[in-house]
């Protein structure tokens, strides 16, 4: 039932990238508002993902990830009829709070069943789904986008939405932490509105006004930080960061990891499509390695973390990782299909050699009542890390394209976008290379509580 849930959400969200050309022509969206329609999922994930971890510890684990399957199926069916790309960003944003629920979820779900000398293989399978996902999500996308219009993309999920619910419904029992715990609303508005802040900040620099927002969100993150630290209840319970190095420097290492992947799929399909002209359909089946790559090797990174130190797996595929990243970065308008696709072989490998390791390393790390905040944290990194990079990513298209329609003119600016995200990517890789060899020795925090 995790499985089927984690392959959901990310076909959901990875599917519309490469149907973006012909969503943009139909509604008529520019550039700017384009790129947004990745970025206000991450958004939403940001200001829920904490509160749904804490709220699964509190009210039932399994609880939360059906109601977030319901919500992330009702806002894709719904998304059928948006017409304007402002009733599609809502839709989205709903699509994220559901998507939250259920990453903070899963990961959660798994440690409460399995022993702790057994978690790497289901945390890889559980990886190895969400892959399995981003996979068929581009592929899907293109075919369906060709034979039936962009709009029938939001209803990929549907079906397979419908089992898991079913599925849900027959198992027995419910897991939680603390049920005594109060939940912390004023958090979790704070953090919400650290998360707006960041996001529209980011968006806009160096605008005068974007800094301010900036500026207004560290202040509001170092807030919540103090108020977490103090209250009895805490959404998160900061002290965790403090007695893990090994925590925090994993949580480090994935958020500077999906900062340079996330924008990938965005960047990749507007440069198949508009700056080598490859149809919906051809440009999804050459991304269809990357995440294809990643679902082959992160349940066997996720096995082999029970007997290896996850430090030098998950090094290993940082490294691998950053070697893709530079072929990609040599891409122009003339680049070989099969160069494309072995770049973006390695990214693959290298992105499945890190997932699994570096989450079985954070989820052992945390007590077992709070294994829900844990899992929500690792999302949390994961998702702030993805807008981070987005957001940059953003900022570059509003640079080079500004509120243009999107068109094959822009083929040149596009390829200039492309290859500054591209290096932005690299200068995360290589830093997360190092923090991942400097956070010492693994091997002890995979034995067995």
């Amino acid at each position: 039932m995790v499985c089927l849930g984690a392959f959901v959400a990310p076909l959901g969200m990875a599917s519309v990238n490469v149907a973006i050309p012909a969503l943009a022509e139909d509604l008529g969206a520019n550039a700017v508002l384009v790129s947004w329609i990745p970025t206000v999922v991450l958004i939403s994930n940001i200001m829920f993902m904490l509160p749904a971890g804490k709220c699964a510890d509190l009210w039932g684990r399994k609880r939360l990830f059906f109601f977030g399957v319901c919500i992330n199926a009702g806002a894709s069916a719904v998304a059928f009829f948006a017409q304007s790309i402002e009733a599609l960003l809502v839709l989205r944003f709903i699509q994220g709070i559901g998507s939250a629920m259920m990453f903070a979820t899963s990961m959660a779900l798994l440690i409460s069943v399995f022993p702790a000398d057994k978690r790497g293989l289901p945390l890889g399978l559980n990886a190895a789904c969400i892959y399995l996902g981003l996979t068929l999500a581009p592929a899907l996308g293109g075919w369906v986008t060709e034979a039936w219009g962009w709009r029938h993309v939001f209803l990929l999920p549907l079906p397979i939405a419908v089992v898991v619910l079913a599925i849900l419904t027959r198992v027995p029992g419910e897991w939680r932490g603390h049920s005594k715990d109060r939940f912390d609303w004023r958090g979790a508005i704070l953090f919400a509105a650290v998360a707006v802040s960041l996001a529209l900040g980011l968006a806009g620099i160096p605008g005068l006004g974007h800094v301010a927002l900036v500026a207004l969100a560290l202040v509001l993150l170092a807030l919540f930080v103090r108020m977490q630290a103090r209250a009895q209840t805490p959404l998160i319970r900061v002290q965790m960061f403090r007695e893990s190095k090994l925590f925090s420097m994993s949580l480090t290492t994935a958020s500077l990891m999906y900062a340079s992947s996330y924008p990938l799929g965005f960047m990749l399909s507007l440069y198949l499509q508009y700056v080598r002209g490859y149809s919906a359909g051809e440009a999804g089946q050459i991304m269809l390695v990357q995440a294809l790559t990643m679902a082959c090797v992160a349940p066997v990174a996720g096995r082999l973390s029970d007997f290896f130190p996850a430090r030098w797996l998950a090094s290993a595929g940082c490294a691998c990782t950053l070697v893709g990243f530079a072929l990609l970065s040599t891409l122009d308008a003339t680049t070989e299909r099969l160069d494309i696709m072995l770049a973006l072989l390695l990214v693959g490998f290298g992105f499945g050699f890190f997932s699994s390791p570096n989450n079985h390393v954070v989820m052992h790390s945390a007590a077992a009542h709070e294994v829900g905040v844990a899992a929500a944290t690792l999302n949390l990194a994961r998702v702030m890390g993805n807008l981070v990079g987005m957001s940059m990513v953003n900022l570059f298209v509003h640079w080079h394209l500004g509120e243009r329609p999107m068109s094959s003119a822009l083929a040149e600016p596009l390829l200039l976008t492309f290859h500054q995200a591209i290096n932005l990517a690299m200068g995360f890789l290589v830093l997360a290379t190092v923090l991942s060899l400097l956070r010492g020795r693994t091997h002890a925090a995979m034995l067995p509580k």
